[in-house]
């Protein structure tokens, strides 16, 4: 394991057996086995490892996304479901990092203090991301999204209603009800939003529009 990699892991657990005010630098230098200025020579205050913890947690969390979207995809199954996989484990990599944690609530609350750059900065690669799944498994699946909506519509109310689903859920905790609740609020927004593009017509359908009836001449009905 790379020395960056042990910092952070043993800062994770500092952070969530201390939370953020009550930690320091001592307390991460000696759980991972390193004197306070050798730690130093990594990350110059406590801020800083905290936000290195963020950054590589939301790195995880958007691989995890990514990963579960992609498979979900692959078994042909429809747009909710696919959102919703990727979502589920986006959301469960944060729950499981701080889970058990008597400090949940206050490690969520100054990761948007602490690193609200970073919080901003995935939150647009959490949209982007969601907005490139929708445009490419409508297209596959020929579905159509609903008048003035575009992918990059969808992918921000999907993001608007995970925010949504933490202010009820605090600290995305209890974490079935939190993910049961958000679940429920994809699949809606996703059936509002998207319709099933009308089937083109068949070529024999087609080629019988196309191809002009042949005129039959009349025969006279006058004698010789």
């Amino acid at each position: 394991m790379k020395p960056r990699d042990r910092i952070l892991d043993a800062a994770m657990s500092v952070f969530r057996r201390h939370g953020f005010r009550r930690s320091s630098i001592e307390h991460a230098a000696e759980a991972a086995g390193l004197t306070r200025q050798a730690l130093y020579h990594h990350f110059e205050s406590r801020e800083a490892l905290f936000r290195a913890v963020i950054e590589r947690l939301h790195e995880r969390a958007l691989a995890a996304e990514i990963a579960a979207a992609n498979a979900e995809e692959r078994a042909g199954s429809g747009l909710a479901a696919i959102l919703v996989a990727g979502i589920t484990a986006r959301l469960r990599q944060f729950i499981a990092s701080f889970d058990g944690s008597p400090h949940i609530e206050e490690l969520f609350s100054e990761h948007l203090l602490q690193a609200r750059d970073l919080y901003q900065k995935y939150a647009g690669l959490y949209a982007a991301h969601g907005a490139a799944t929708i445009e490419r498994v409508c297209r596959k699946q020929r579905l159509a999204l609903a008048g003035g909506m575009t992918p990059q519509k969808l992918a921000q109310c999907v993001e608007m209603a995970i925010n949504g689903a933490k202010s009820a859920h605090p600290g995305m905790q209890p974490a079935d009800a939190f993910v049961g609740d958000l679940t429920i609020m994809v699949r809606m927004l996703v059936a509002g939003a998207v319709a099933r593009s009308p089937k083109p017509p068949s070529a024999r359908s087609a080629a019988k529009k196309t191809v002009p009836k042949k005129s039959v001449p009349k025969r006279s009905g006058g004698r010789k």
